[in-house]
């Protein structure tokens, strides 16, 4: 059986997805489900302090980037010592995680190129769904990674089937607080299933910092607030400073009470099977008169607005 290395939350639950759990020998510092596999050795480490709030972060990931370097380390000893027949990484974002070229270096450095580096590009959902056959497929099993896909596509197809008849909300995801970024990829997708329409990301582009004026002029319908990388508590936290945006208390969201805070991290954040789980977290938030909130009070929450 393959020796795999996913440095990749969602990749490490593809892995699982597809029946290979016990040949994991490796995951990045992010790496925290399903339960126990944290126990694995962590390939990989941040540049940047992530205790700080969304400014702070951002301002430190802005000036690694600037200089022309990752933003993750990756340790070449760990990863020398694991021996994997497979890494699995990305060259989506490179804020989201090591770089698909630095790994590449790392395994012809140290392992002499004998690893298999498959390198994922989620952009729009249908990437996240190819993406887990790809990884099907250098796992031996294209037939797996096909079931799975097929899946995810028929449960998420029955959820947008129960909100065809159902009213549009308009709505402003926010993937980053401070400052303020829309979702885009794949997140546009999931909210069109859900019964949302996103005012401002793209399907299949990057998630774009938002001008508040705009978003202010727009005045969305729900707000859902979904920052990456934090779980609900820190989300709970990080949203305080909403509030200080110019206009806020006068946007219909807030005013009729629809923001929800969600859990990022374990959710939307991650290009894998919970997407599916995802979408009806939106869907319970858009359209509650039709979906029992099932995750409420674990994935996401109403913020409470004083």
């Amino acid at each position: 059986m393959p020796r795999i290395v996913s440095l990749l939350p969602s990749t490490t639950e593809i892995v699982h997805a597809l029946g290979f759990g016990d040949d994991l020998v490796g995951r990045s510092h992010e790496c925290d489900h399903p339960p126990g596999v944290e126990t694995l050795p962590a390939v990989t480490e941040p540049k940047v302090w992530l205790g700080g709030d969304s400014a702070a972060i951002d301002r430190q990931v802005r000036e690694v980037l600037e200089q022309a370097l990752s933003v993750y380390k990756v340790h070449t000893d760990v990863l020398r010592n694991l021996a994997p027949d497979v890494v699995l990484t990305q060259s989506q974002c490179e804020v989201c995680a090591v770089s698909a070229d630095d790994v590449q270096q790392a395994v012809n450095d140290h392992l002499d190129g004998n690893a298999e580096v498959v390198a994922l590009e989620p952009n729009a959902l249908s990437d996240v769904l190819d993406d887990i056959r790809r990884v099907a497929s250098a796992l031996g099993v294209p037939d797996r990674g096909d079931e799975l896909a097929t899946s995810m596509s028929l449960r998420i197809a029955a959820i947008a089937e129960r909100t065809i008849e159902l009213p549009r909300r308009r709505v402003l995801t926010l993937e980053w607080i401070d400052p303020p970024m829309a979702a885009g990829n794949w997140m546009p997708e999931l909210l069109a299933a859900a019964g949302g329409l996103e005012l401002f990301g793209q399907a299949g582009k990057h998630s774009p910092w938002l001008d508040w004026d705009a978003v202010a002029a727009a005045d969305p319908d729900a707000i859902i607030v979904l920052p990456c990388g934090f779980d609900l508590d820190r989300t709970r936290e990080e949203a305080k400073a909403l509030t200080e945006l110019p206009g806020w208390s006068q946007l219909r969201a807030v005013r009729e009470g629809r923001v929800a805070l969600v859990d990022g991290h374990r959710f939307f954040n991650r290009p894998g099977p919970r997407l599916v789980d995802s979408t009806q977290i939106l869907a319970e938030i858009l359209q509650p008169e039709a979906f029992a909130p099932s995750y409420l009070g674990d994935a996401w929450e109403p913020m409470q607005v004083s």
